[in-house]
């Protein structure tokens, strides 16, 4: 594996450019903001008369602090009590949704992201999951999710959420260095994140995962592969190692240490250095930017050739339609997606106004249908059936994507996949780039590359 990871300057240069995520095909760029709330109702029309799964996504903005590197909605406030208002605001809109989800069908998965979610105290995240559990069916085995700060999570915090049934955690600790930590305004030593990985295990959650990023200020391959050892020690059941998303024309904080940050051949590095002790702790590179031990429900999720991909990433729920409740948060379903409202104010009056807060949202063809299937496929598998989206969609592969064809010869020859009659896969190093593979299929790039501002993170 290690010689199969050997690469040029010159190979980063023409792979490491700006790309999607694939949390969603079409990306959230090609949206329109002629999609609102009355076609969102009829989309949960829609839903309800499928009767699908369903998954419940809830957004706490709140942090206490800003860390500079970050990229997500977050509304930075210190005086807590901005918390209630919200949490009353998100209430009138879950009673809204609610209506429109019958009783039998049950809900499969919930998550509580951020901001901060136990930026709430333990009487507020009671109240709120109380609040919900009352209006929707979860089945009994429902996943139930909840990103944490161990800064500000309290072990009250992990006793309340136990008990109401939440099983997963997502802990960020991102590096473990502390001039790293002072860049990204982010102090949060080892030991503060070990003590609350070892309360959670003993109140009993299923499944810990910690969040890693690279590419932050002042890493490099030595300082990194340190905090690698220190998660492995923490025996982490997931791990996600994100590459740090450089946007400060988004975030104007992330220009503070421009000036610090590995790049090119050191931030691949870095990655590299993660993988390989990673993979050699036991783990499964389950591809991207996750791992997973070979046990996990992840790990056996993809081989099972299950694995799904939603706005949290990567998860073992597929079929299920996703309900996005909360500022700015996002909904996915079969045939469309939906994003409520960016900005707290314009959040809250459309809440008191209709419910419900579209301020966005796509409906999807079916050459959308087709190609989110097959960028799914790649991007969950490492793996292209071709007479899966044949039999699928009723069409020849071959001639459907026959221009695409033509343009995975480059990332062949570099090594990036393997091209047979009946299928395309990803190779070692095509799982690390695998968003380049994915942007291939991809035809509204090329429109977007028109756009005056860049629109993506690059891909390492």
């Amino acid at each position: 594996m290690r010689e199969e990871l050997r690469v040029s300057e010159e190979f980063l240069a023409r792979y490491n450019r700006p790309g999607p995520r694939y949390t969603s095909y079409p990306t959230a760029p090609v949206w329109n903001d002629s999609f609102r709330v009355d076609d969102l109702e009829k989309i949960h029309q829609e839903a309800d008369r499928d009767g699908t799964p369903v998954s419940l996504y809830m957004h706490i903005p709140f942090c206490e602090s800003l860390c500079l590197f970050c990229a997500c909605n977050v509304i930075i406030q210190k005086d807590k009590n901005v918390a209630q208002p919200y949490l009353d605001i998100l209430k009138k809109e879950i009673d809204r949704v609610s209506l429109g989800v019958s009783r039998s069908r049950p809900v499969i998965q919930l998550h509580w992201g951020g901001g901060t979610p136990t930026y709430l105290t333990p009487e507020q995240i009671e109240d709120l999951f109380s609040f919900t559990r009352e209006r929707f069916s979860f089945a009994p085995d429902a996943e139930l999710g909840i990103e944490v700060d161990p800064r500000v999570t309290h072990r009250a915090h992990l006793e309340v959420l136990r008990k109401l049934g939440f099983n997963r955690l997502s802990m960020g600790v991102q590096d473990f260095h502390p001039e790293v930590q002072k860049a990204i305004h982010r102090i949060q030593p080892y030991e503060l994140t070990r003590d609350l990985v070892q309360t959670a295990r003993q109140l009993g959650f299923d499944s810990i995962n910690v969040d890693l990023i690279y590419g932050l200020p002042h890493q490099d391959p030595a300082r990194f592969g340190a905090t690698v050892d220190q998660i492995i020690s923490l025996n982490p059941d997931r791990i996600a190692l994100f590459s740090y998303a450089h946007v400060p024309w988004l975030k104007k904080q992330q220009g503070a240490f421009a000036q610090f940050l590995p790049e090119g051949m050191q931030k691949f590095e870095i990655f590299r250095t993660g993988l390989f002790r990673f993979v050699e702790a036991g783990y499964r590179y389950i591809g991207m930017d996750h791992f997973a031990k070979p046990g996990d429900e992840l790990a056996v999720s993809q081989e099972k050739r299950t694995l799904h991909r939603n706005f949290q990433g990567y998860t073992t729920k597929a079929g299920a339609d996703l309900y996005g409740m909360g500022v700015t948060a996002i909904s996915g379903f079969r045939d469309a997606y939906a994003q409520n409202q960016r900005d707290l104010q314009g959040w809250q009056n459309a809440i008191h106004d209709r419910g419900l807060a579209t301020m966005r949202g796509y409906h999807l063809s079916q050459d959308d249908h087709i190609r989110r299937a097959v960028i799914s496929r790649l991007l969950c598998h490492t793996v292209i059936p071709k007479k899966e989206i044949n039999a699928e969609f009723g069409i020849d592969f071959d001639s459907y994507f026959a221009q695409e064809l033509d343009h995975l010869e480059t990332p062949r020859e570099d090594g990036l996949l393997l091209l047979a009659n009946d299928e395309i896969r990803a190779t070692w190093l095509g799982r690390i780039f695998i968003r380049n593979l994915a942007m291939i299929f991809d035809p509204y790039l090329e429109k977007q590359h028109l756009n005056a501002k860049p629109l993506f993170s690059k891909t390492l």
